[in-house]
């Protein structure tokens, strides 16, 4: 995304007065512009691919097809654009597959402007929106718990990390935020932060947010814990 350019954003929503509030509030920005509005998925995904997005805002229950499957489509496809869960419900059962689906964070919809505004604007800069203590609140829901079915552990996940990026990743998925970890490991918080750069490489991963559930998945910490 370039700097000097305003944040391309496309609406993803079946009613028409939501998109119309949203769009309201975006377009009064002189950082942000919306390029387009799709009431479903099946539209969502088109307009992904022919708009070029920076950012998608995208509801989760919609005709033809939901948000869930436009946003592993949008993730998987041609498209660079990220994509902002917006949900009725907080801590939606539909959030957490759609973070493992490739989002970079959820909002709920009747979150404040400047909520919605600082939201896009961290998207947009590579960041995830998702508090990382609320994201594990979110998983610690809806994942498995150690007497609650097949675990998703696969230690494979982690095998190019050294013990120190495993430290820090374990970390980031117990909900500690850098300056915290740099205070837990006796670190630099700049040194938290290369690490976390190391990992998010390493790992091909897009943000925080994929970063705490791939912790999940390696077993490096446990729902509850």
């Amino acid at each position: 995304m370039n700097p000097d350019q305003p944040i391309r954003l496309l609406l993803a929503d079946d009613q028409e007065m939501v998109r119309v509030g949203f769009r309201m509030v975006l377009d009064a920005q002189p950082d942000m512009e919306v390029v387009g509005e799709a009431a479903d998925g099946v539209q969502a995904v088109a307009m992904a691919t022919e708009l070029e997005p920076d950012v998608v805002l995208m509801d989760i229950r919609m005709p033809r097809m939901d948000g869930l499957e436009a946003t592993r489509q949008i993730i998987a496809g041609s498209s660079e654009a990220r994509v902002l869960v917006l949900t009725t419900f907080d801590l939606d059962e539909y959030v957490h597959s759609a973070l493992r689906a490739g989002a970079s964070g959820f909002l709920l919809k009747d979150a404040g402007p400047a909520e919605l505004l600082a939201g896009i604007r961290s998207v947009a800069s590579g960041d995830a929106v998702v508090a990382p203590s609320a994201t594990r609140r979110l998983l610690e829901r809806f994942l498995p718990t150690d007497g609650g079915g097949p675990s998703p552990t696969d230690p494979d996940l982690i095998e190019a990390l050294s013990d120190r990026e495993r430290e820090v990743l374990t970390c980031v998925g117990a909900g500690l935020t850098n300056a915290e970890i740099a205070a837990k490991l006796f670190l630099a918080e700049t040194t938290v932060k290369t690490h976390i750069g190391h990992i998010l490489a390493k790992l091909g991963l897009r943000d925080r947010v994929q970063m705490v559930i791939t912790a999940y998945d390696a077993g490096l910490v446990r729902p509850g814990r």
